[in-house]
């Protein structure tokens, strides 16, 4: 059986194991669990920064996205940013991904976001192509970042 829904505060582990599979595929990111554990608790804790959804098969997690809400001046109301989208290698190409982010994007329009926005590894073509078959196009903006040290 096949279930979408948000994540458990037991599921957060697995998370952590998903996002560590997913910085492997990117070059912008190195997996530190500490940190990656930290952030997921940060979300699932309050919901109204986002929310963590979990792909499930048979009761075992096979994938998630992070919904992160934030507010656009530019939509004049709340969108969303799409972070964290992963389904475990065994499992990809089955479609179990559309079914994920369009569960997400239903959310999303639901509640009133106007746009989501994602960030995709330029290296990453099927990633790419994934996001391009789903309708997000490719943006003008170049995506900038500084670290702050703490």
């Amino acid at each position: 059986m096949i279930e979408i829904g948000f994540a458990t505060a037991d599921e957060l582990p697995q998370l952590a194991d998903l996002i560590a599979e997913l910085f492997a595929l990117e070059s912008d990111f190195f997996p530190q669990r500490d940190k990656q554990l930290r952030g997921l608790r940060l979300i699932f804790n309050d919901p109204s920064l986002g929310r963590l959804f979990v792909l499930r098969i048979d009761g075992k997690v096979a994938g998630m996205a992070n919904a992160l809400i934030t507010v656009s001046t530019a939509e004049g109301g709340r969108v969303l940013l799409l972070e964290d989208v992963i389904v475990r290698r065994e499992h990809r190409g089955s479609g179990l991904g559309r079914r994920l982010v369009e569960h997400v994007l239903d959310w999303a329009c639901e509640r009133g976001m106007t746009r989501v926005t994602l960030l995709a590894d330029c290296d990453n073509h099927s990633a790419l192509d994934f996001y391009r078959q789903l309708g997000f196009e490719q943006s003008n903006m170049l995506v900038l970042r500084k670290k702050l040290s703490m």
